[in-house]
């Protein structure tokens, strides 16, 4: 069954066919309306409870994906990668590829805090798989396109000592060397358009500045940052 506006009903279908799938699919659309729509529009009809069917649906698609792709990997293997992939870091990319955000109702100051964009894409992206599984209560509307990413992701990293996760890295480095947590320093560029990184961030230790980065959220460019720290610790 459609959307009440048709206007809204070729958004919600554009979205689909960027997903790889086809308008006939069994979707309900209303569902997918609902997951694309922040607290901040509605009280009552909003993506939260989508949200909390989907972040229970792409952990098991990370185990799935794991499970058929890596079958002798110890556990702790999994439960490390599977946390990276599920992570609001990386589920922000994934919207943000699908180009989430033009579909996503948001309202007023929600919309204006771009500090909270990676969580907001996070969620929202989270709400749509879980529109997504109850469509069909099973995950045939997902993996078709979901698992080519997880696949790629899930080998880079394998074969990434820092798991993806620099800043997690940087900090276990720091702690076992010195005792000590990096400080984060983040600045907002003040004449940054809506598709640019909007924030600057440097990394210090000790009174040094390890690494400097930018990101389109404040955690995106700490984790810009750490990394660059990260790899050049070689050095220090």
């Amino acid at each position: 069954m459609s959307v009440a506006y048709p206007r809204r009903q070729r958004q919600l279908e554009s979205l689909v066919q960027k997903l790889g799938l086809s308008e006939a699919a069994p979707i309900k659309w209303q569902l997918l309306d609902v997951a694309l729509t922040h607290p901040s529009v509605s009280d009552s009809s909003n993506y939260e409870h989508l949200e909390f069917v989907g972040d229970a649906v792409v952990r098991l698609v990370a185990a799935e994906v794991l499970w058929e792709n890596y079958p002798d990997s110890p556990v702790g293997d999994y439960a490390a990668i599977r946390s990276v992939l599920v992570s609001d870091r990386i589920l922000a990319q994934l919207a943000a590829h699908y180009g989430l955000e033009q579909y996503l109702l948001v309202a007023g100051s929600a919309y204006a805090d771009k500090a909270g964009q990676e969580t907001r894409l996070a969620d929202s992206f989270e709400a749509v798989l879980g529109a997504l599984y109850l469509s069909t209560h099973n995950l045939e509307l997902i993996r078709s396109w979901l698992d080519p990413h997880f696949k790629d992701l899930a080998t880079e990293i394998r074969l990434d000592p820092a798991r993806l996760n620099y800043k997690a890295a940087l900090q276990e480095w720091t702690q076992a060397k010195y005792k000590m947590l990096p400080d984060y320093r983040v600045q907002e560029i003040n004449n940054a358009q809506n598709n640019e990184e909007r924030f600057v961030a440097e990394v210090w230790l000790r009174g040094n500045k390890l690494g400097e980065g930018k990101g389109r959220s404040i955690k995106a460019a700490e984790q810009s940052a750490a990394k660059v720290a990260f790899l050049s610790l070689g050095s220090l």
